[in-house]
């Protein structure tokens, strides 16, 4: 494990275990297999050939049973790479994103400080916990109850109410000034200190370790803005915070994948109504860090908002943020709940069943980020799909895995042909009467344009003449560009005789019922020097 008197403290430390996950991280030295709730290879600290190295995501750490050797990222980046603590520190921030912070001791006041604001939000959630069951808090209670809470979930979550006066800097008025300030709890005004959270119905906000270090407040008459959240502070970062996951994360490792929702409500109500999974960031402001945070645990996400104008702007954003993260074992999906309801609404008045549907029918990622292209681009003209082709790049270009990436532009050069030419096919282009093309030509053209899209550009007029629906199955050949590109011209070519020879059989046949000879024969004489030209290149070419 990582040396407990290192220079950065555990606010760093921390934020690289919420960045990386160990699987990943192992990963790029040793080849893991998953077998059950854990992942397996051979070890790299001694000779084995049958795997006893053991690596727990949930839990970030790794063991081997063969050797002994135990530890985290930091001692598995020390002792593979032959680094000091420092060097592994720099290696896995540099691996995660991160910038070191200026290397200053910790002084013990600092992690007394620390401690005693985790001691503060601690106490303030259970006086509002308090203040819920008072009459003062009946109105919060009689809302909270209205919106199906039970005082077992009440309880569980630790839900209270912030009555209107200086609650909590009368209450703890004890407390040192520095804390109550430092927590995000009380402000100072010209009057001395004040709440900052008045006549809110609070929700504490849990770190993933399990502490309460902020609060969410939301309106219970009706006023804007909805929540208000502690603003940050020396525990609590907003963008790094992800509400509900303390209580997910088992669930999300156990039924391997995240459910993401808008709010906190909406993110309890799914987690006592049989989607444990489900969180919520602070708002839909969702970040990087938030998805570094899930993917840790598990890189299957689903993404159920709103399905209104807001909502569908959130799960676009969401789609960029995620991209950097995919994986070849990634499943992520975008669901949304429509008619102006949320998930709440949703399980309220359909039941489980219906938030079930909703969850069941999600869209995959490559379909949302088609969807999305589509709609966000005028795709039936030239400029449109010029626009949409550099808004699609640009989003796969995002994705680390090479592999997956590659893939994932084969999947697009297909859909691209395939869809945006068909206003084409129907409007411009005359189809080849000829017989329907082979199936080693076939297999061979849906090579080439899900492999070479640059070709696609370049030929598309005549690929569009084939009439041929190059999604599906793609049949590996070992064909570079240039033999890609003569195939394609050798096609055009031999195509292009075929019609030649028909048109020659026509003039024939009409010069034989009586036609104008002397047009038909100088028409003749055109297309047969049109034939030698083309065999011409066509034997040019083969020969090359």
């Amino acid at each position: 494990m990582a040396p407990k008197n290192n220079n950065f403290g555990n606010n760093f430390t921390d934020e690289i275990r919420n960045r990386l996950s160990i699987v990943d991280v192992v990963g790029r030295a040793v080849p893991l297999t998953r077998k059950g709730p854990n992942y397996w290879g051979c070890c790299p600290f001694h000779n084995e050939k049958t795997p006893s190295f053991s690596v727990n995501e949930d839990k970030g750490f790794y063991h081997c049973f063969g050797c002994g050797k135990h530890g985290d990222i930091f001692s598995f980046v020390m002792e593979t790479q032959h680094m000091d603590f420092m060097q592994a520190m720099k290696e896995l921030a540099d691996m995660a994103g991160l910038k070191m912070p200026e290397r200053n001791p910790r002084p013990a006041d600092v992690v007394q400080r620390e401690n005693a604001l985790f001691q503060v939000c601690d106490m303030a959630a259970t006086a509002y916990s308090e203040q819920l069951f008072t009459p003062d808090g009946a109105h919060a209670l009689e809302y909270v109850r209205g919106r199906g809470f039970t005082d077992e979930m009440i309880k569980k979550y630790r839900i209270g109410y912030a009555p209107k006066n200086k609650f909590i800097a009368t209450r703890f008025a004890d407390t040192k000034k520095e804390y109550l300030i430092g927590s995000g709890l009380c402000r100072s005004g010209d009057y001395g200190l004040y709440d900052f959270f008045r006549d809110k119905l609070m929700f504490p906000i849990f770190n993933a370790r399990g502490n309460i270090v902020a609060f969410s407040g939301r309106s219970l008459d009706g006023s804007e803005p909805k929540y208000i959240n502690t603003a940050d502070t020396e525990i609590f970062h907003k963008k790094q915070t992800v509400f509900g996951f303390n209580f997910a994360r088992d669930a999300i490792y156990k039924n391997n994948r995240s459910i993401v929702v808008e709010g906190q409500i909406d993110a309890i109500k799914m987690q006592v109504n049989g989607f444990p999974e489900t969180v919520a960031p602070l708002g839909t402001a969702l970040t990087e860090d938030h998805i570094a945070l899930l993917c840790k645990s598990n890189r299957n996400i689903t993404f159920c908002f709103d399905g209104d104008k807001a909502g569908y702007k959130a799960a676009q954003r969401a789609c960029g943020i995620v991209m950097p993260f995919l994986r070849d074992t990634s499943d992520v999906k975008f669901a949304f709940v429509s008619g102006g309801k949320d998930p709440d609404e949703i399980i309220k008045n359909g039941g489980v069943d219906a938030m079930q549907k909703i969850i069941d029918d999600a869209m995959p990622l490559v379909e949302f980020l088609w969807k999305i292209t589509n709609e966000n681009f005028v795709v039936s003209t030239p400029g449109g799909r010029v626009q949409a082709e550099k808004f699609l790049q640009a989003e796969l270009e995002k994705i680390q895995d090479v592999d997956l990436r590659r893939e994932m532009e084969k999947e697009y050069a297909g859909r691209k042909f395939n869809e945006w030419r068909k206003w084409k096919k129907t409007d411009d282009i005359v189809k080849i009467k000829l017989p329907d093309v082979d199936t080693l030509t076939r297999n061979t053209l849906v090579f080439i344009v899900n492999t070479y899209p640059e070709l696609v550009e370049r030929y598309g007029d005549f690929l569009a003449t084939l009439n041929i629906d190059f999604g599906g199955n793609v049949v590996d050949l070992s064909m570079d560009q240039a033999q890609a590109e003569k195939y394609i011209v050798s096609l055009k070519l031999q195509r292009y005789l075929e019609r030649l020879n028909i048109r020659k059989r026509e003039i024939t046949a009409q010069m034989l019922s009586g036609g104008n000879a002397d047009e038909l024969r100088a028409e003749m004489a055109g297309v047969d020097a049109d034939i030698q030209k083309a065999q011409a290149r066509l034997e040019a070419l083969v020969n090359i």
